[in-house]
């Protein structure tokens, strides 16, 4: 008979990653388009400055493929690792089994600090299995960074 272990408890991340996120698209993209418009439209004539409709068509589908890839992302802590799940078109499920953890890092950039957000970053003994779940709230990073850190060297103790 197979057991099948139950669904884990997912955490998705905070909505001002997604307000930061879209922010800077429309910082980035709507200067590129009004830089576009008036450049053209100047030195070129009226109707070359209808290319400043290309960097605001990017704007609008990067919008929702931004949602998009914000609601992918989401972790789960379990009683052996951690599942780490992100992707909209390539679907990756990354499981960080804490005995494997050597560091865990809470980073924040200018950018996230002004937004209150915080980055963790797992480290393992294999390169290949870094992980890092974004754009948490500072106490949960800081929560998760001390438990994972915690769980590790419980579990690293018995190797």
């Amino acid at each position: 008979m197979v057991t099948t272990e139950a669904e884990p408890a997912w955490t998705g991340l905070p909505p001002t990653l997604l307000r930061m996120r879209r922010l800077l698209l429309v910082v980035w993209l709507g200067s590129l388009t009004l830089a576009t418009g008036l450049l053209l439209g100047l030195l070129a004539g009226p109707a070359w400055a209808a290319f400043a409709l290309v960097p605001l068509a990017l704007m609008v589908w990067g919008w929702e493929m931004i949602g998009r890839n914000w609601r992918s992302w989401r972790y789960a802590e379990r009683a052996d690792d951690l599942l780490i799940s992100r992707g909209v078109l390539w679907h990756t499920v990354t499981v960080v089994p804490y005995g494997r953890m050597q560091l865990v890092e809470v980073t924040s950039g200018p950018v996230e600090r002004h937004f209150g957000l915080a980055s963790v970053q797992l480290h393992t003994a294999a390169a290949a299995t870094d992980a890092t779940i974004p754009g948490l709230d500072p106490g949960e990073a800081e929560r998760l960074r001390d438990r994972l850190t915690e769980l590790g060297e419980a579990r690293s103790a018995g190797l």
